[in-house]
């Protein structure tokens, strides 16, 4: 026999197979974050200056923004990947639970879209002056 009470396994109730899924991305990203963070950091301590010139044109260097893209993309997956969890956890009515996993799908891609299209339009503007 399974696992868990007789009415559980009548219900259905358990294990719905993909958290250990879900914690290893986290970790994943975690661990991304972290290395391109550093990057970003140690990069940025390395101009010569922090005006504004000096920033884009190093954004314009594809070996600049290509990283710049990804830690983006990795940090607001990594936001979803944990608001996910906690408005599962706390968010007990259906519709509601629904409506606030639906904001936080637009906020994460829309934040991601909106920052690599910036980094792309200074890369792109970067390249052609």
């Amino acid at each position: 026999m399974g696992t868990g009470t007789g009415i559980g396994r009548v219900r259905g109730l358990g294990s719905a197979k993909h958290g250990a899924q879900h914690w290893l991305v986290q970790r994943y990203t975690a661990v991304g974050n972290l290395l391109l963070v550093l990057w970003l950091l140690f990069s940025l301590l390395t101009l010569p200056g922090l005006d504004y010139e000096s920033v884009t044109g190093w954004i314009a260097n594809p070996l600049v923004a290509v990283p710049m893209m990804l830690m983006i993309v990795s940090i607001f997956w990594h936001l979803r990947l944990g608001m996910q969890v906690m408005l599962e956890d706390y968010v007990h009515d259906k519709g509601l639970s629904f409506f606030s996993m639906l904001l936080l799908n637009f906020y994460a891609f829309g934040g991601a879209a909106a920052g690599v299209f910036a980094i792309a339009k200074i890369a792109f503007l970067g390249a052609a002056e």
